[in-house]
Formats: structure tokens, C-alpha cells, sequence
């Protein structure tokens, strides 16, 4: 009796103790039944299993036997060598969904959580603690407050150089509005993220940004007004800076969550370089709106639309820089001379201020007053065309261009210089290549002479 008890599950220890009472004549078939919640029939069927098979006709004949409904071992062994060579390292959701939209797998999550535990392709996480602090309850409306900011990541796992994502994120919905692949964080990458959500969203209420130098200046004795927040300023869009990266954690878990999954899917696309990357992102973000994105509690959408004209808002969206104009009408910048054509009935007087447009591909526009000047534009100085004087989040781009460039430079050199040892030593004679222009007599000579045995040219 006692080692029947051992095996059995409280629910049935519970019912052996009311039948057993019902079998010594101390409580009626009724209190019975009222006492475990089952029908009358039911307590005369347990009181005729007890009489029969004594305490183990309580005990439920399922016990250590296979379900009938057990997923076949062949079925379980078919998908996880899919998951072992192609999802090792994803979690059990997200090897679902690709299992369940690329290979038929119709399972739940926690089938495929526990198969990939007892193969310790994952290791259970512990619960997560309580938060210490209530997060900021979300924005009414779509379009009030969008969370920006920039995630710098081995986004390609090593298949390119490591790269920047910008994106925009609404603060009420969760909906990615704008994202783009960039080499570096960089004002031109927030200016073509805002030109490209302007467009197609409309304008937001205000944007919540880090205090970065893109976004503002430390200096309080400078008034002037960072690009970005000129353009802001004149699409009429408020900018509020968080004081910590937990202020603005929609964008930042946004960030985890891509670092994840899509990283995965772009190494399963076998994506290389910025350029495929972004081609791919628009739809990958259809899917990832659809499947995080959230109702809004306000049906109202609070962007505003763009009256303007698509190239009224590139200028907003490009640099503007200031220059003062000579009295012959014409600036410097960045390596440039800049000159106006004359005969202009808008072009200044000398001394006057001319606002210089940069675009996003180079290309350079003169302002005066709201009018464009027809100009010329003149090199001078072509090392000057790299600006010098960039903001924090950009040194590290900057600094791995210049090692790159100058990577490229010594391994040119050492290429020349193992060609110049292989010609040699087959005794062709190579002149050494000087840093400057050779002289037009030494050019003649080669020309008239070309590459001859060494030998040959010391006899003659």
C-alpha cells in the first residue's frame, strides 16, 4: 500500500482517501462525489476499481507510457539536423519561424525549446528580475515622438567591414519608420533618413535623440544650431535629447532585437556590402513591423504632410554651409574656388553672405536669399576637399579610413619593390620610379632604348 501511494500523484492519494472512507461506510457516495467534484456514477466507478485492484485502480494506466499523440523520432531527427546545419546558434522562436515557413514545421515553440535543450543547442535563461523602475508609458498617437539613433555592429558577422545602422522608430506603435545602412554615423546619414521619412510618413511632432554632437552643442556660448538641428528648425520638427540611453529604450531594444534576428537572416541571404543590405532592409522591415509593431491607443496619425516640392526638401536635408564673397564674387571651400557667372539679377554684391548647399553625392548649390546662382567651381587644393573637423561618433570612421588608405599605400609599395627584385634577378635592368615626374631627357632615353639585359647595356 505504501509503495502504491509513492507512485501516486496527489490528485489520486487525495481520491484514495475519500473512496477508502466510502468503503469503511463513514461517508456517504454523495459527500463524496461532492468533495473530489465528480459525478455520483464516477465515485461507484472508483469504489468498484479500489474493490477489485485494491489501491491501483487508482492509479492512471497512462503513466510511463508513450503518448498517442508523441511526435515520431524520424520527424524529430529531420528537423533538427536542419536546425544543428543551419540554426545552431538561433533561438528556439526564431528557428521556428524559419522552420515553420522555409520547412513545413507546424510544432510549437516549446517542442522545438525542449528538443533543443536535451541536444544542448540551448540553454535555458534564468527569469528576468523585477525592474526597478516603471517604464514611460508610450505616446497616444503615431507620428508625436520618433526615437532615433545609431547601432555600430558587425552586422554582416564578418562578411563585410563592420557598418552602422541608423533608425527611426515611432514611440506609439513600435513601427520602424526609416532605417539605412551607413559606413559611419554621420550627419548625412540622419539628414537622408529624415528626408526619406518626411517624405514618406510626413512630418513627426518631435524627435527624441542621445546628446550627441549631430544632434546638439555642449558649448552654450555657440547659438548657432548643428545641421541636423537646422534642419529640424525649418521643417518646424521639435528636438528633445535624452540625459541616458535608458530614456530612449524603445530604440535601444530595437537594436537588440535587430542584432538577433537580423543578422541571422542576413547571413542566410549571404548578404555582402552596404549596398545589397540595404536593397533587402525595406522588406525585412515590412515583416518585422508586422510582427512587433503595436496599436497605436489613438487612431489619429500626428505626422504632417510635406507641401513642399521633393527638391525643396533635399536642400533642407544637405549641408548648409556660409561663405563670405569677395569682391570679384567668389568663396573657397573645401579645396574649391567657387565662382559666380556674371549677368545674374539675383547674384550679391561683394562682401555678401552666400549660402553653400552640399548634397549627399557631392554636389554643391549657391544660395542667396532663397535664389540659385549659377557659379563655377574651380580645384585648387584637393587634400582640403575631406573636412577636417568632424563630430565624436564619426573619428572612428574616420580613423579606419585612414588606415585603410594607408594599408593600400604599403602594400603598393611593396608590390613595386618585389616587382623591381624579380626583375632583377632575370637580369632585366628597372629604373628606380621616383616620387616626382622623371626628366623629359630620361624619358626619351626609355623611350628610344626600352627595357634591355643588364649585361647588353653596360657592354654597349
Amino acid at each position: 500500500m505504501v509503495g502504491m501511494e509513492g507512485l501516486m500523484s496527489q490528485k489520486e492519494a487525495q481520491r484514495l482517501a475519500v473512496i477508502g472512507k466510502v468503503l469503511e461506510g463513514a461517508m456517504r457516495q454523495t459527500q463524496a462525489a461532492a468533495a473530489l467534484a465528480v459525478s455520483l456514477r464516477q465515485i461507484k466507478r472508483l469504489c468498484h476499481q479500489v474493490r477489485e485492484q485494491g489501491p491501483q485502480g487508482l492509479v492512471s494506466r497512462r503513466r510511463g507510457v508513450p503518448s498517442n499523440r508523441r511526435i515520431s523520432q524520424e520527424v524529430r531527427e529531420h528537423f533538427m539536423a536542419i536546425v544543428r546545419e543551419r540554426y545552431s546558434d538561433f533561438g528556439p522562436e526564431l528557428a521556428r519561424e524559419y522552420l515553420a515557413g522555409e520547412h513545413g514545421f507546424a510544432h510549437s515553440t516549446e517542442t522545438l525549446r525542449g528538443w533543443m535543450v536535451q541536444e544542448q543547442l540551448w540553454k535555458p535563461k534564468r527569469r528576468r528580475q523585477a525592474r526597478l523602475h516603471s517604464p514611460r508609458p508610450r505616446r497616444a498617437s503615431r507620428g508625436e515622438l520618433v526615437q532615433i539613433d545609431g547601432s555600430h555592429h558587425d552586422w554582416f558577422e564578418g562578411r563585410a567591414p563592420k557598418c552602422c545602422l541608423i533608425a527611426f522608430i515611432d514611440d506609439a506603435t513600435g513601427q520602424v519608420l526609416a532605417a539605412r545602412f551607413f559606413a559611419g554615423e554621420t550627419t548625412q546619414g540622419y539628414l537622408a533618413l529624415l528626408r526619406e521619412h518626411a517624405s514618406g510618413h510626413g512630418l513627426p511632432a518631435a524627435y527624441y535623440s542621445d546628446r550627441a554632437g549631430i544632434f546638439t552643442k555642449h558649448d552654450e556660448r555657440d547659438g548657432k544650431p548643428t545641421q541636423f538641428a537646422r534642419a529640424l528648425l525649418q521643417l518646424d520638427i521639435e528636438s528633445i535629447c535624452a540625459n541616458t540611453p535608458q530614456a530612449k529604450g524603445r530604440v535601444e531594444r530595437l537594436f537588440q532585437t535587430l542584432q538577433d534576428r537580423m543578422c541571422k537572416a542576413m547571413r542566410l541571404r549571404g548578404l555582402r556590402g552596404l549596398e545589397a543590405a540595404n536593397d533587402w532592409l525595406a522588406g525585412y522591415l515590412a515583416e518585422h513591423n508586422a510582427r512587433f509593431a503595436v496599436t497605436a491607443v489613438s487612431s489619429a496619425d500626428a505626422h504632417r504632410p510635406w507641401l513642399g516640392t521633393p527638391e525643396a526638401l533635399a536642400r533642407i536635408c544637405a549641408l548648409h554651409h556660409q561663405r563670405h564673397l569677395s569682391n570679384q564674387l567668389s568663396c573657397q571651400f573645401q579645396g574649391d574656388i567657387i565662382q559666380l557667372k556674371p549677368g545674374q539679377p539675383q547674384a550679391p554684391r561683394g562682401r555678401a553672405v552666400i549660402d553653400i548647399v552640399q548634397y549627399a553625392d557631392a554636389g554643391i548649390e549657391v544660395l542667396h536669399r532663397g535664389h540659385v546662382l549659377q557659379h563655377r567651381s574651380f580645384t585648387v587644393n584637393e587634400h582640403l576637399r575631406t573636412a577636417q573637423v568632424v563630430s565624436a561618433k564619426e573619428v572612428n570612421t574616420r580613423v579606419d579610413e585612414a588606415i585603410e588608405r594607408q594599408r593600400r599605400a604599403i602594400a603598393k609599395v611593396l608590390a613595386s619593390v618585389q616587382h623591381q627584385d624579380q626583375q632583377r634577378g632575370a637580369g632585366i635592368r628597372v629604373a628606380p620610379a621616383p616620387a616626382n615626374s622623371p626628366p623629359l631627357e630620361m624619358s626619351r632615353s626609355r623611350a628610344t632604348r626600352g627595357n634591355q639585359p643588364a649585361a647588353a647595356a653596360s657592354a654597349g
